[in-house]
């Protein structure tokens, strides 16, 4: 199960916690702070861990995080938007459309918001429209241009020391 800890500053990216069991864990996003705690994120193993083990958790979990960013990090005028594939693909249709027809498939009601909270917005012009969509889509683009970026930051090589605890 992967899950946040905080703990001390100098932890192992990769570390046998119990040779006897062949207990393993993986860390990563490894933040050192100046009071001398770290937070990171880590997973557990029962066996030690492949380098391909190794880098489909970590690089799952970095795709896991884009994933639920695009779909519930966006706000347009203030209000949440929930991206999922679906109402993007209803947003492009809505667009295509209104682009398309020189807005006369105008206007267009979306729900936004939450379930708790809905609010509905209706688009009644093109540049209305637009301004929406081209922001929903640049906020996709520039949360995935973010993980790529952090995904090849990842230095794969800390896990090939592997190290066993109180081996020393």
């Amino acid at each position: 199960m992967i899950q946040n800890v905080t703990g001390c500053a100098g932890v192992e990216p990769i570390e046998c916690t119990n040779p006897r069991k062949d207990k393993w864990k993986i860390r990563w996003n490894i933040i050192e702070k100046e009071d001398g705690t770290a937070e990171w994120i880590e997973e557990d193993f029962d066996h030690k861990p492949t380098i391909e083990e190794v880098k489909s958790t970590i690089i799952g979990w970095y795709n896991s995080q884009v994933d639920n960013k695009i779909v519930s990090g966006f706000k347009w005028n203030g209000m949440p938007i929930w991206l999922s594939t679906e109402n993007q693909f209803n947003y492009k249709a809505a667009f295509d459309a209104a682009v398309m027809s020189n807005g006369q498939t105008l206007p267009v009601t979306f729900k936004f918001g939450t379930d708790e909270e809905p609010t509905y917005h209706t688009f009644a012009t093109i540049e209305d429209l637009s301004d929406f969509y081209y922001k929903s889509m640049k906020h996709v683009q520039d949360t995935l241009s973010n993980g790529w970026e952090a995904k090849d930051k990842i230095n794969f090589a800390l896990y090939g020391d592997i190290k066993e605890r109180d081996s020393e």
